[in-house]
């Protein structure tokens, strides 16, 4: 037997080994028409996910109350608990929580909307056009991985200190995995989509509604939750500079007067709120693209 036929033949799925991990996965492949193609026991990964937090969780309460880590360095789950009830009851430097809460999504969400605004059809037409992705492309390659704190100083001189600077801090976080998501999903269309709906008598912006924005939604969708969460990071360098609300500056203020207790509370709500922002998204992604990871 030659050595291409070997490789065939052992490469082929019928003579390949198989794991009893491959061999779930393998049965568990889509039958019909819109099944999705998962793995055996994706519906307990809530339950194992819940299960691995409260593991954590009371880890985390054992080895403070066994005295293994300072309060002063890690808090006890119950501890950061009454702290964040404290501070939801009687606010923090004036200001009730509530309010810090929707002064950093504020601007975090202002930030991403302009972003959306901005990204989205530039994204689309450097992937549609050679001339705009050789324009945008080297100044977005260029600034994508400069962390934030690099070019708050510029900000600053620029915009001041007021709220200008800040949303735009996070706009740049957010612009480029927003524009280079779009960028990619016009690049992923087929074309020979584009040549069968051409040769049905669409029109250039059938073409561009109906065939490339379709395909590259689920793209986008992907590149926003990325996008969003790249917001939320930077919010913290945001609210550095002459900030007095927010959860940024609360995090900040905390961690100067050793509060570490107060440093968790901002961060878990941080957290939290991107979270549910990501389980929203991820819902619209299912509403929106159903196709997506289907067969």
């Amino acid at each position: 037997m030659s050595f291409e036929s070997e490789t065939d033949t052992a490469a082929s799925p019928g003579n390949a080994p198989q794991t009893p991990f491959l061999k779930r996965f393998l049965r568990a492949a889509p039958t019909r028409p819109g099944q999705t193609y998962g793995v055996p026991g994706e519906g307990r990964t809530v339950g194992i996910s819940v299960a691995a937090v409260l593991i954590v969780l009371i880890l985390w309460q054992v080895v403070t109350m066994a005295g293994l880590v300072a309060p002063l360095f890690l808090p006890s789950p119950v501890q950061v608990v009454e702290k964040f009830i404290a501070i939801l009851g009687n606010g923090y430097t004036g200001a009730p929580l509530w309010l810090h809460v929707l002064v950093s999504a504020g601007r975090v969400f202002a930030a991403f909307a302009l972003a959306c605004v901005i990204g989205i059809p530039l994204g689309l037409a450097m992937g549609m056009n050679p001339v705009m992705r050789g324009l945008f492309d080297p100044f977005l390659e260029f600034y994508r991985p400069i962390p934030p704190l690099a070019y708050l100083p510029l900000m600053i001189i620029w915009f001041g200190i007021g709220e200008t600077s800040k949303v735009l801090l996070i706009f740049l976080a957010v612009l480029a995995p927003v524009t280079l998501g779009a960028r990619a999903g016009v690049r992923s269309v087929a074309i020979e989509q584009i040549h069968a709906a051409y040769s049905l008598g669409a029109t250039r912006g059938q073409v561009l509604r109906e065939v490339v924005l379709r395909a590259a939604t689920p793209e986008i969708l992907t590149s926003l939750r990325i996008g969003v969460g790249f917001g939320w990071t930077t919010l913290v360098a945001a609210e550095m500079v002459a900030s007095t609300q927010g959860l940024g500056y609360m995090v900040l203020s905390a961690s100067q007067f050793l509060q570490t207790s107060t440093v968790l509370v901002g961060i878990i709500l941080i957290g939290a709120i991107a979270w549910i922002f990501d389980l929203a998204m991820r819902a619209l992604e299912r509403r929106i693209v159903p196709w997506k990871g289907r067969m």
